[in-house]
C-alpha cells in the first residue's frame, strides 16, 4: 500500500493544479469579454466632431452625421428611412400586421427581424452593434436608459397621420439628408397632379369613402384629412360624401361606426381596409341588408386594399396608396 501513495498524490496534484488553471483561465476570459463589450460599447457612441446634438422629449442624443448601422422600432419609420436612400440592418415588425407589408417589398432584402414593435429584442439590437436607434416615443418609454446606453437613440415624438410629409423632411435634416427628402416628395406631388390630369372633370364626382374592418368586427370610417388615407386622398381632391361631412367630427382621425350608420359609408366608392384576420368579419359584413343599399356596393365598387400601407405610413405607403387609386380609379387606356 505505502508504495502507491505517491502515485495518487501525484494524480491528486494533477487534478488540482488543472483545476486551478481552468478558473484562472475562466476567469481571465469573462475579464477579456467584459473588456471586449465596454471596448464595443464605446466605440458606438460617436464622436462630438462626428455627431449633432438633438434634444428630445427623453433628453439628448449625439446622433451620427453619416450613420451605416441603423435600426428602427417601427415600420413607418422603416418606410421613412428607406426614402431618404438608407437601408436600416434591423427593424421591428408592425403589431398590426404581423410582418412587413408588400410595399416595401424588394427594398429590405437581409433586413433583420427584431421582433413585434410592441417589444422589440434588447438582446438583437445589442448583438446587431448599431450606430443609432431610430423609434417613436413610446417605443422608448420605459427603457430609454437601455437603449441609449447601445447606441444614440433618437424618439422621433408620436406619429402624425396626417403630417407624414413634415415627419420625412424633419428626419431628412437630422441624417443629412434633406435633398433626398424633398426629392420624395416632389416625385409624389407629380403623381398627384398626374392622378388629377388623368381623372379630369371626374374629380370633384367621385366621392370616396375609406374604411378599416378589424378582425373583432368593427368597423371604422377614416376619416380625410386628418388620417392617413385620408390624407392622400385630400392631397388628390377627392371629396368624400356628404353624410359625413355633416355627421363626422373631422378632427378624429377615424370613428367607429355601427351597423344602423351604414349610411355613412355612402359614395360611388368605397376602399375596405381589411386587417389580417377579418377576412371572415368582412364577409359576414357583406350580408348585412343595410350595406346593399348602399351605391358603391349596388355599383360593384367595393375595392379591398392592403391594410399594410392604408393604416399607416409614409412617402413609400402614400405612393403606394396612390397606385391603388390610379388602378382602380383610371381606365386601363389612360
Amino acid at each position: 500500500m505505502p508504495p502507491r501513495l505517491p502515485s495518487l498524490m501525484s494524480k491528486l496534484h494533477g487534478y488540482l493544479s488543472r483545476f486551478i488553471l481552468g478558473v484562472f483561465a475562466a476567469i481571465f476570459i469573462a475579464a477579456c469579454g467584459i473588456n471586449t463589450q465596454q471596448q464595443s460599447s464605446t466605440s458606438r457612441q460617436p464622436s462630438p466632431s462626428e455627431c449633432q446634438n438633438i434634444q428630445h422629449q427623453l433628453g439628448e442624443a449625439c446622433i451620427p452625421t453619416n450613420p451605416r448601422r441603423i435600426i428602427v422600432t417601427s415600420e413607418i419609420i422603416l418606410d421613412t428611412v428607406l426614402a431618404l436612400g438608407l437601408k436600416p440592418i434591423a427593424a421591428a415588425e408592425p403589431a398590426l400586421v404581423g410582418s412587413r407589408s408588400r410595399h416595401l417589398a424588394g427594398k429590405i432584402d437581409e433586413l433583420v427581424s427584431l421582433g413585434n414593435e410592441n417589444q422589440p429584442s434588447l438582446e438583437k439590437i445589442l448583438q446587431l452593434n448599431p450606430d443609432l436607434i431610430l423609434g417613436f416615443n413610446w417605443s422608448f418609454e420605459h427603457n430609454y436608459e437601455q437603449f441609449s446606453q447601445i447606441a444614440p437613440t433618437l424618439p422621433l415624438g408620436s406619429y402624425s397621420h396626417d403630417g407624414w410629409n413634415t415627419s420625412l423632411q424633419r428626419l431628412g435634416e437630422i441624417l443629412n439628408r434633406s435633398q433626398q427628402a424633398q426629392q420624395q416628395l416632389d416625385n409624389y406631388q407629380a403623381r398627384v397632379e398626374k392622378l388629377k390630369t388623368a381623372l379630369g372633370e371626374r374629380l370633384n364626382d367621385i366621392e370616396v369613402s375609406v374604411a378599416r374592418f378589424s378582425a373583432s368586427g368593427v368597423i371604422s370610417l377614416y376619416l380625410h384629412g386628418s388620417s392617413f388615407p385620408g390624407s392622400v386622398l385630400e392631397d388628390v381632391g377627392l371629396p368624400r360624401p356628404k353624410v359625413q361631412q355633416e355627421d363626422i367630427n373631422s378632427d378624429a382621425v377615424s370613428q367607429r361606426i355601427s351597423l344602423e350608420r351604414l349610411d355613412l359609408l355612402d359614395g360611388d366608392i368605397i376602399f375596405a381596409v381589411v386587417d389580417p384576420g377579418a377576412n371572415e368579419a368582412f364577409t359576414k359584413f357583406q350580408q348585412e341588408p343595410l350595406l346593399q343599399k348602399l351605391k358603391a356596393v349596388q355599383s360593384d365598387r367595393v375595392y379591398i386594399v392592403d391594410s399594410g400601407y392604408w393604416y399607416t405610413g409614409n412617402v413609400l405607403a402614400a405612393n403606394a396608396i396612390l397606385d391603388d387609386l390610379f388602378k382602380y380609379l383610371v381606365p386601363e387606356e389612360e
